[in-house]
Parts: structure tokens; sequence; C-alpha cells
């Protein structure tokens, strides 16, 4: 590679530096910084802008050789609500104007576009965009799903997918939400999944010795664990997962593993679930935000994931289990389908009924064989996902806008398979 790229990756309201399941960091902190670091072991440069959120923030830090995370203020220099962030717009518009120069800016979330895109225009370089999630009109009865959470989203959301140079989906569903229901054209619409660490994430029995101390699977020989882990919200359905949990028979119930903090919008529920499963006579264990080491080890100990959740763009924690060689049960919901492989890598329910979902749980905990064969195909369709070819497909989107090819050796890696 002859010309590297200078690439900016826009986090204005989240920091990829950030450990998921905390506050607002979720999958698109692990989607912007795992690519970052792929597409900067490929040679580009890259920097990820993020508005700085604590005065122990540094101005920059290093995440990887050649990825730099940049914090610029944009107001107040603290935590708050997700929906307040449009009203930073603005300000962090100015600060990302002094930065640079970059070859493409790429954008994740709406605040960002709208940050990022008038800088893009002014530079004359080309502004790419990724949402992670899409506003429903107000019309739409999705009384648990994907809402405006700030006055301007879903405009904001129509004008960045009309007038970006490109969007990047994380899924086929989301690409069809693009043009459907954002009007954005399909030819300047590009779908690039997500990859996995599959030596972080990996089997139990693959995971040897951690930190010199022999790994097994969480629970007991008689008693196993079912994972949920993410951000606790009502989107994400832990109180369906609670729900499902008791509603299997006591000689199989596992124990729920609950693993994520409450986002900002929603400081009270975990009391909330906290107080269902008492109802329920149910035992939950909470265990707060992972790192993602931590998650690793919780994801392999498990004996399956559980993704509740009323709308994902994608669900990587789907993959991730999948790498880890745990089956997961998942709602059929937007990309949930496409981490999720029905019948093959785990079980997509289209119901939400608590009894189906614990019917499912009983059958597939109680068959040993049916669940050897979703774990070994789990594991085995993780390994086609690595991150250095999810970056290859970005490089080779950012590659076409720039209009040269500094960066055929990347995007040479090859296509999915």
């Amino acid at each position: 590679m002859t010309s590297p790229l200078r690439i900016a990756l826009v986090s204005l309201h989240t920091s990829p530096g950030a450990d998921p399941g905390s506050g607002d960091v979720g999958g698109m902190n692990v989607v912007v910084r795992n690519q970052a670091e792929a597409l900067a072991a490929a040679g580009h440069h890259v920097e990820i802008l993020t508005r700085r959120s604590s005065p122990d923030e540094p101005g920059s830090t290093e995440l990887a050789p050649g990825v730099t995370l940049r914090f610029l203020t944009a107001g107040p220099v603290e935590t708050v609500p997700k929906g307040r962030h449009e009203e930073f717009v603005d300000e962090f518009r100015d600060r990302l104007a002094e930065q640079g120069p970059f070859d493409v800016i790429h954008s994740h979330h709406w605040f960002s576009g709208m940050a990022a895109l008038p800088v893009a225009r002014d530079r004359g370089v080309p502004h790419v965009q990724s949402f992670h999630s899409i506003a429903a009109a107000d019309s739409t009865p999705l009384s648990h799903g994907e809402r405006a959470e700030s006055p301007g989203r879903l405009a904001g959301e129509i004008h960045l997918a009309r007038e970006s140079d490109a969007v990047v989906a994380i899924s086929h569903a989301e690409a069809e939400t693009v043009t459907t229901r954002l009007g954005g054209d399909p030819s300047r619409v590009a779908v690039v999944l997500p990859g996995v660490d599959a030596v972080l994430f990996r089997p139990a029995a693959d995971a040897g010795t951690v930190d010199g101390h022999e790994e097994a699977r969480a629970g007991t020989a008689s008693r196993p664990s079912v994972v949920v882990a993410g951000r606790l919200e009502p989107l994400k359905g832990p109180d369906l997962a609670i729900e499902a949990v008791a509603s299997v028979p006591a000689a199989l119930r596992p124990e729920l593993v609950i693993a994520g903090g409450a986002s900002t919008e929603h400081a009270g529920y975990e009391a909330d679930l906290a107080a269902l499963a008492d109802r329920l006579d149910l035992d939950v264990r909470f265990l707060g935000p992972q790192t993602r080491p931590g998650l690793a080890t919780l994801l392999r100990g498990a004996r399956l994931v559980l993704v509740p959740s009323h709308s994902e763009t994608y669900g990587l924690i789907a993959l991730e289990a999948a790498a880890s060689g745990t089956p997961v049960v998942a709602a059929s919901s937007g990309g949930l389908r496409e981490s999720v492989v029905d019948g093959v890598t785990g079980v997509v329910l289209d119901s939400r009924d608590p009894a189906t979902w614990g019917a499912v749980l009983t059958r597939v905990l109680g068959d040993r064989e049916l669940w050897d064969r979703l774990a070994r195909a789990s594991r085995a369709r993780a390994l086609e996902h690595p991150w250095s070819l999810s970056a290859a497909e970005l490089s080779d989107v950012y590659c076409r806008l720039v209009g040269s090819d500094p960066c055929r050796a990347l995007a040479a890696a090859g296509g999915r398979p």
C-alpha cells in the first residue's frame, strides 16, 4: 500500500474506548473500535472523534497502533442522557472542523452525521453514514422498538440517508430500512457485516487457562447458566428472558445471568427487573457491565445466550456467543435473523410469549445432541467473520468514494464466503 487513507470515524454521543454494556455504550462502540483497529492494521491512519463527557478524559489517546481517539469539547463535560446530544451537534461540528485533514469522514449514529456532513461538504471529501438504529415514525406501532429519542431524529436520518455519499448498513435488514423508511438510494447503500474476535471469544474447550486458572462453564453440572448481555433497557427485552427462564420446569431450570448496566434514560430499570424476578420466585444474578475479556469468559461459560431484543440492527452479541461455541435463542427482529441461523447456530423465535421461549429453552437444555450440533455450527460460522474481512469491505467502500485506489491491497482481501 503506497497511499493509505486518513479516516475519521465520528461517534459523537458515546466513546468507542468505553466498555460496552454501561450507559449508552453498546454494539456500535464495538464495531467502530474493531473496524478502526483492523483498518489501522492494514496500514490506514484512523482517528475516532467523540464528545468529552468527563474532565478526566484527555485530549487524545492511542487505542491501538494507528488508531487515535480524540475527545472534543461540546456541551457539558459530563455524562448526559442520550437524547440530549442533539443540543451539542452544532458545537461538536465546530470542533470537528478544526481536526484533520481527512480523506473520508464516516459518521456513526445520526448525531454524528448531522455534525460531520457539513464539514465533509466544506472540505470536498466523501461522507459515509452508518445509523446502527433508525427511528420509527410516530405512527409506527413499536411500543418498545426504535423511537425518536430527540425531536430532529427522523428528519435528520432522512436527510443523511439521502445526502451522504454512501450509507454503510450493518445488516441487510438495516439496508432495507434505509431505503424504504428513509428513502436512501439503493445504489449508495452498502452492507458491511461486523466481525468477531475469535481468539478472545472462543469455546471453553479451547480456552485453556485464564490468569492461571482453568475455565469451566458457569453454574454447576446440575444447573447450567443462560446469559443475557447488553444495556439494561426495555428495548433489549430482559423482562422476557426472566419470564422465559421462570417457565422452565424446575428440574431443568438454569441460572439466569444478566450482564450490563442501565442506559442513561432507564436508571431504575435494573430494580424493575429484580422486582419482576422476585414476583416469579426466580434467582437472577445481575453482574453489571463487563470488560471484553470478562464478557468472553461469561459467554463461553454459559449453556445458552438469550437475545430477546425488540429490535436489533444486527445483534453482535449473538455472533460473539457463536464464536464462544454457545448457541443462541433470539427474537426474530431486524438483523438477528442474519446473526443467528435458525436451527443451525441457534433458534430464532417470532413469538414473544414467555411460555414459547421457555419450551425452547427446555428442549435445547435437555437435548445434549442438539446442543452439541448447534455449538459446533456456531463456532464454524463465526470463524467466517473476522474483523479483517469487515474492514476490507469497509475500505472498499471508502476507495470507491475517494476516486482512486490507495487501498487496493486491503480491498483485495476478498469478499465474504
